[in-house]
């Protein structure tokens, strides 16, 4: 088991000064006034300072995750494999391709070793370029192959130094994202710093590296900070050709480096498709929106090979119903609330129903089944029946799939982020439920258009789209802990918005009513400036404690094993095992493997249950036979899973593997009627006994503390 031990010695009214903001000169035919050379250079210089801090603001969150993984490992000094394991999991599965393609003898012996691909997954051969989204470990491979700098840095520190800067981008862009809703930096700056203080809750950057997530992440907040811009009203034509262009540069990079992308545009396009019923973005922005998702995740499918998975997802199937369900419902917002009311109703089902049959045909003509084990997760997970089914449940017993855990929230509330944050949730859902209520009742858009100045209760588009982004995506992490952390870094951003914003002040203060211009300015400058110094008195002894804590790598099992394997076994060899370990063992040794964490496939599901057998009550002949039908030539049992504490009864792999295959459980507790006792004991118990049933088929060949690896007999 790895571990980390002490180091040893060695709504727009008035727009803030400050703002890349709306523009309030406008003329009634909507043409742009200049303003005044004073408020032009005041408005300059604001930005510049503006866009220093957030540059610095990036920069230093970068060094600061960079430093805390140096710190952690002593990774500058440890030995290379000890570096490979410490990325862990899949994340050294996705690494194994980078330092691949980093080994080839050229660009396109590396490529072609990718697109045929026969030692990830034995006695086949994979297209890794379809199957995963491994395109920036082979665009960071060329640049660092064609760049002069392999001299001067190493290949992993060039590849950890690059998701590290993406961080960079990423607070940048929260950043940006608050001050354009805002209209002051200020708002910028409590977004990045809240960002900083809640580390633990809205990243896991320095001590899980390549993951998709990580690379992912940054690009998604760049695309929302486009959205954000193009949803202003009075832009340009240039201006917002621009953004448009920047928002699918975004939408396609987010797509082109996570699986599970398609999921979370889902919900994005949720949100498009809520508001624009409700008449709270403009209908032609959304339409935009809509195709740049479908045309980003297109692309993205053809430079995976046509990537079945993609052209099956219900994004597409949802962007392409709602376009064609609009054009079949050409008067959707007209009429009066009951009218509209009804329209709606039927505009949902409509798109509901076209969704449905356009995915199951699809997925129908392309034999897809590559996702079907999310959708069996859900199906469990929302208490839609039990199952048994392996996939569903080796996911409903990992932490990282349960519910958001409520210690989360008190970590979140020390910083005052939750606090802030449901105050403006609040204030800001009754002032969603009032437009929409007044969107819907009125008929007549044009004499709506004409009263919108004398409304007290406004929220612009950029706003509303926050809103429900953020309540959307909430949903998502209180359900599943995994995507908390695309929740809770915009959770920074929505919070700073609300506090840093005139609108949200305005309308509280005419409620309470003690509205002035000159008191709302102080307010939102003041409380912000007060809750700045909160963090810096509360949280920055902490935080240079943590940067002065030395630790360091220490696996000495995992070590051993992987050198083992280097010294003593042939470079063809296959080896079976866990997905986890299996991972690093392609990483650091170069070896095929049955099986690995890229779960995106149904056929390695398959293969990983029958795999994992080695865990469950199977006789050794029907173990043997299984390993040597994947071509296996050594196992590798782990103590750590044979005889695993982690999990309660009923979630240890023992236990999902024996019900899968109609056995009772181990241990004191119930069973379901119809489970039956195994005739066998249990394989990873069993072979350690020396048995001759066993050493006919398996000879043990290395061993520590927590690893046994065992030889195939080669029977004729």
């Amino acid at each position: 088991m790895t571990t980390v031990r002490q180091r040893r010695a060695g709504k727009g009214t008035e727009a803030a000064e400050d703002q890349p903001s709306e523009e309030t000169n406008v003329k009634p035919d909507g043409k742009i006034l200049p303003d005044p050379p004073g408020r032009k250079l005041w408005k300059i210089l604001s930005i510049t300072v503006g866009g220093i801090v957030a540059i610095s603001l990036g920069l230093l969150t970068s060094v600061y995750v960079a430093t805390l993984h140096e710190n952690d490992l002593w990774f500058s000094n440890i030995k290379e494999v000890e570096r490979e394991i410490s990325f862990r999991t899949e994340c050294e599965l996705y690494y194994s391709y980078y330092k691949q393609m980093i080994q080839a003898a050229s660009i396109q012996q590396g490529l072609h070793g990718l697109v045929y691909d026969n030692k990830t997954e034995s006695v086949r051969t994979i297209n890794i370029l379809e199957r995963m989204n491994v395109y920036q470990e082979v665009f960071l491979s060329i640049l660092y192959r064609i760049l002069p700098i392999q001299q001067y840095l190493e290949p992993v520190y060039f590849y950890i130094y690059t998701v590290f800067g993406l961080q960079a981008v990423y607070v940048i862009a929260l950043y940006v994202t608050s001050w354009l809703l805002s209209g002051t930096w200020l708002s910028g700056l409590l977004a990045a710093c809240w960002y900083i203080t809640n580390r633990v809750d809205t990243t896991r950057v320095e001590f899980t590296i390549p993951l998709r997530e990580n690379w992912a992440l940054p690009f998604f907040a760049v695309q929302i900070a486009a959205i954000t811009y193009l949803l202003r009203t009075h832009l340009q034509p240039a201006q917002e050709r621009l953004t448009l262009m920047a928002v699918f540069i975004a939408t396609f990079l987010f797509s082109l480096t996570w699986q599970f992308n398609q999921f979370m545009m889902l919900i994005q396009a949720l949100a498009f498709f809520i508001l624009d019923c409700l008449d709270m973005l403009p209908t032609a922005k959304v339409t935009w929106l809509y195709i740049i998702q479908i045309s980003g995740l297109l692309l993205v499918c053809v430079l995976q090979f046509f990537n079945s998975m993609i052209l099956g997802s219900l994004l597409i199937s949802f962007n392409v119903s709602v376009l064609i369900a609009r054009t079949i419902q050409k008067n959707l917002k007209k009429g009066g609330l009951l009218n509209r009311l009804g329209k709606l109703i039927l505009h949902v089902l409509l798109v509901l129903c076209l969704t449905l049959l356009i995915n199951k045909f699809i997925k129908k003509i392309l034999n897809l089944e590559s996702d079907e084990h999310i959708f069996k997760f859900l199906k469990a997970k929302f208490g839609f029946g039990a199952t048994r089914d392996f996939d569903a449940n080796l996911y409903l017993c990992e932490e990282a799939f349960g519910l958001l855990p409520l210690n989360t929230f008190s970590r979140l509330s020390s910083t005052l982020l939750f606090y802030v944050y449901g105050f403006v949730l609040f204030l800001l859902t009754v002032a969603a439920v009032i437009v929409a209520f007044r969107n819907l009742s009125c008929s007549n858009q044009v004499q709506f258009k004409e009263k919108m100045e004398e409304y007290t209760v406004t929220l612009k588009p950029d706003a509303a789209y926050s809103l429900v982004h953020t309540v959307l995506f909430g949903c998502l992490a209180l359900s599943t802990m995994r995507m908390k952390y695309l929740w809770t870094s915009h959770m920074c951003v929505f919070a700073s918005f609300g506090l840093c914003s005139a609108e949200v002040w305005k309308l509280i203060l005419k409620c309470l009513h003690l509205y002035t211009s000159q008191r709302t300015q102080v307010i939102k400058y003041s409380i912000p400036i007060i809750i700045l110094l909160y963090m810096s008195f509360k949280f920055w002894p902490g935080i240079m404690d943590e940067l002065s804590e030395l630790r360091e790598f220490y696996d000495p099992d995992t070590v051993e094993l992987m050198n083992w394997i280097k010294s003593n076994t042939p470079n063809t060899a296959v080896f079976a095992g866990s997905m986890q370990l299996l991972a690093g063992v392609k990483l650091c040794t170069g070896r095929t493997l049955t099986n690995h964490p890229h779960y995106e496939d149904k056929n390695l599901r398959e293969r990983t249950k029958q795999i994992y057998q080695i865990y469950a009550k199977r006789s050794p002949g029907d173990v043997y036979g299984i390993l040597r039908s994947f071509g296996t030539d050594y196992v590798i049992l782990e103590d750590s899973i044979c005889y695993e504490r982690r999990h309660s009864r009923g979630c240890r792999l023992r236990d999902l593997l024996d019900v899968a295959n109609g056995h009772i459980m181990d241990g004191l507790g119930e069973n379901e009627p119809d489970l039956k006792p195994s005739l066998y004991p249990r394989f990873c118990e069993e072979i350690k006994k020396n048995l001759p049933s066993y050493t006919m088929h398996f000879t043990r060949v290395f061993q520590n503390k927590t690893f046994h690896v065992y030889k195939l007999a080669k029977h004729k």
